[in-house]
């Protein structure tokens, strides 16, 4: 069977997903193609030798419909025989893209392929590809006459399931910041992070999204935002605990990683960071829809033959607070192996960009500490999950 590896993966800094954000001002195609551009030039790869560009993108509208993919492999100036396919699985949308890419290598269907994704939340909103519709249809409500509920609810859902404290959500909040503060502190986010040039030349160059010094005090005074009369009446089990401080930000942000076959990549001299052991994607409960994480990473250790003590460093979305502090209950994985950078409360959450963004952060992670397995999954809107574990070479 081939070998699929990875030659280098990357990714933007988070800006603010509202007007003034530090990345607002750049077209969600430029923002895409500069991460391209970037990857091909670290590379040094013939941009002619790329298969295809699959590309995570959710809000497929306005500035990022018309296969956002293809558009921004032009604009990142790949050749025109270059394809590209744009993917949404909700928040997993790019590390489903990382599996369709090493799956078409395994398969001997491709030998480089490019696998990114990017969402600008400050210029295509969650929401604004609805156009005021209804997305699910009658089929899909007589199914669930009790009604769908937002993310925001489901990871009140989890708070309450795991009995989960405000003081518990808050301090992992704090710690996300505190991580991710320290490690741009080290340069550990130096290699993984590319700059992003603004339509007046101006450079991004770091995270707008960490706030150093952040404290369980400051986030204990922020309100819980997803309260009202009839879901209280409808859930009186939650204690209503999920603020802006111990949920993910909105977000503006971009990245990609070079997949290829083991082979190919000896062959153009390029030295591996890693390699593809195992996948996994999963449904879930569409009402409590963020525990999909906890299914997928049992299927994906079954399929690798990797016990959870085997990984070195677990990378698992920080949508909300609730959800990788679950995920730990169920595992029992310590704190140092769990988001050991900080995570998506501080460094953001550009949904469709998140995949490969979590995956460059891993592959980080395992290289400064000389991990072997690393382990990301990501909880997804609808009641879904992906789960990839790499090998470090």
């Amino acid at each position: 069977m081939r070998t699929a590896v990875i030659v280098d993966a990357i990714r933007t800094p988070s800006g603010r997903g509202k007007p003034g954000g530090a990345l607002s001002d750049v077209h969600p195609v430029d923002l895409l193609a500069q991460t391209i551009r970037s990857l091909v030039e670290r590379t040094g790869i013939d941009p002619g030798i790329v298969d295809d560009v699959y590309a995570g993108c959710v809000t497929q509208a306005g500035q990022q419909a018309q296969n956002i993919a293809r558009n921004a492999a032009l604009a990142a100036g790949l050749p025109e025989h270059v394809p590209g396919t744009t993917i949404d699985r909700q928040c997993g949308s790019s590390q489903q893209a990382t599996t369709f890419a090493a799956s078409t290598v395994v398969a001997g269907v491709a030998d480089v392929v490019i696998a990114c994704g990017v969402e600008s939340m400050s210029r295509a909103p969650m929401g604004s590809n609805l156009g005021g519709q209804d997305p699910f249809g009658s089929g899909l409500r007589a199914r669930y006459p009790e009604g769908l509920v937002g993310q925001g609810v489901s990871a009140e859902l989890i708070a309450a399931r795991w009995n989960l404290s405000r003081d518990e959500l808050d301090a992992f909040a704090a710690r996300s910041h505190e991580r991710a503060a320290a490690t741009w502190a080290s340069g550990g986010f130096d290699r993984e992070v590319v700059a992003v040039a603004l339509p007046d030349g101006t450079l991004v160059t770091s995270d707008e999204t960490v706030r150093a010094g952040t404290s369980v005090e400051g986030l204990s005074g922020l309100p819980a935002v997803f309260q009202n009369d009839a879901l209280a009446a409808r859930y009186p089990e939650i204690a209503w605990r999920i603020t802006p401080g111990n949920a993910s930000p909105l977000t503006d942000g971009a990245s990609a990683a070079l997949i290829m076959s083991e082979e190919r990549a000896l062959t153009l001299g390029l030295t591996p960071r890693a390699r593809f052991v195992s996948f996994a994607a999963v449904g879930s409960d569409p009402i409590e829809m963020l525990t999909g994480i906890l299914p997928a990473t049992r299927r994906i250790l079954e399929r690798s033959g990797l016990g959870i003590d085997d990984i070195d460093a677990f990378e698992v979305n920080e949508a909300f607070a609730s959800v990788p502090l679950a995920w730990q209950r169920e595992f029992g994985v310590d704190d140092a192996r769990l988001n050991p950078r900080g995570g998506a409360i501080a460094l953001g959450h550009p949904l469709g960009a998140s995949g490969t963004k979590l995956l460059a952060t891993l592959l980080g992670q395992l290289e400064a500490t000389g991990g072997r397995y690393g382990l990301q999954t990501m909880c997804e809107g609808g009641g879904m999950a992906n789960a990839t574990i790499i090998e470090r070479l």
